[in-house]
């Protein structure tokens, strides 16, 4: 949890603001199919609903009080994956940091899988 103190008082934001606004963020993206889960017990690629799309997000909270994040993507087939990954990056930290003014760090992107339009 990310706290932050001014001269009105304290606001404290909870980790799943952020995996909803990366998760969204990432989502709205050209070409991107959706946000994927990799299942521990058989290995498998899962395309996330949009209700479960945090699931594919992982935030780390840094000692410096800024966030890393972890996108895992499924891409449509065709599409330019370096050009995504980068649009995404840089969509993920505009969209974090201008709706709750914590800096981010990192956005890693992994391409888990890619499906057929």
């Amino acid at each position: 949890m990310v706290r932050m103190t001014n001269e009105l008082g304290r606001i404290s934001i909870a980790p799943e603001v952020f995996t909803n606004l990366a998760g969204a963020a990432a989502s709205s993206c050209f070409g991107v199919r959706g946000m994927a889960l990799r299942s521990v017990s058989d290995g498998l690629v899962h395309l996330l609903k949009r209700e479960a799309m945090r699931k594919g997000v992982l935030v780390t909270f840094e000692p410096d009080d800024s966030i890393a994040i972890e996108l895992h993507i499924v891409v449509n087939n065709g599409v330019n994956i370096p050009a995504i990954c980068e649009a995404i990056i840089n969509e993920v930290k505009y969209k974090v940091s201008a709706d709750t003014e914590v800096e981010v760090r990192s956005v890693d992107v992994f391409v888990d899988s890619i499906m057929p339009e």
